[in-house]
């Protein structure tokens, strides 16, 4: 079933008296459970791509359908919260929370709080491999487990959606090989659809489909 797609997506800046144009037309679509590898060149426009996808940027042509609705004159904080869970490349932990206590903070930000956050909290830092940790303030933690953070408070609510950028830049090849494993398994136990802009060849290996953006368009 698709969960996510766009419909002839264009993207202009303007720049002095110019209009640049980052994206053209682009039609794409994700099905729940779905892994798909977002690949290109640098200034292509996959980040502009992924913003767009995950309510950060509107288009300035086209349409975004996420669990069937357009997102179009709606509310984009308010579907971010329910429908998305985004990893940053640069992890973006706050440095005076504990491991659990990044991920609740995220939750409360949805709207759950209390006991309810904690359990949940508490729940996705066990599946990412972190129990023994979840109380590590950030700069305790090596590059690998902030990532895992990082992807614990993106799964933390069950969004059915997850974006990622770059989710490996940043880590060891042994380590982002463990992570994309660890995507996998998730997305898949989960069903969630799961999304990476990437220039890691690696993502191929857990990838069920590698779509590729050059110049503003799917190629």
């Amino acid at each position: 079933m698709t969960i996510l797609h766009t419909r002839g997506v264009e993207k202009h800046f303007t720049e002095g008296r110019e209009t640049v144009t980052v994206l053209k037309g682009i039609d794409f679509s994700v099905e729940r459970g779905e892994i798909v590898s977002l690949e290109g060149p640098s200034g292509s426009g996959k980040t502009t791509f992924l913003s767009i996808l995950g309510c950060i940027l509107t288009p300035s042509k086209g349409d975004v359908v996420i669990e069937g609705t357009s997102v179009s004159g709606r509310q984009l904080a308010e579907i971010r919260k329910r429908s998305l869970g985004f990893v940053f490349q640069q992890f973006n932990l706050f440095p005076s929370l504990s491991a659990v206590e990044n991920v609740e903070y995220a939750l409360n930000v949805k709207g759950v709080r209390g006991r309810e956050a904690r359990v949940e909290a508490e729940r996705v830092i066990e599946a990412v491999g972190l129990g023994d940790r979840q109380n590590f303030l950030p700069r305790d933690l090596s590059g690998g487990q902030k990532q895992r953070v990082a992807i614990a408070r993106a799964l933390a609510g069950k969004a059915p959606i997850l974006l990622a950028d770059e989710p490996t830049a940043n880590l060891d090849s042994q380590v982002g090989t463990q992570v994309l494993e660890m995507f996998r398994a998730l997305a898949k136990q989960e069903n969630r659809a799961l999304v990476i802009v990437t220039h890691d060849p690696k993502v191929r290996t857990i990838a069920d489909r590698v779509t590729r953006i050059q110049d503003g368009a799917l190629v």
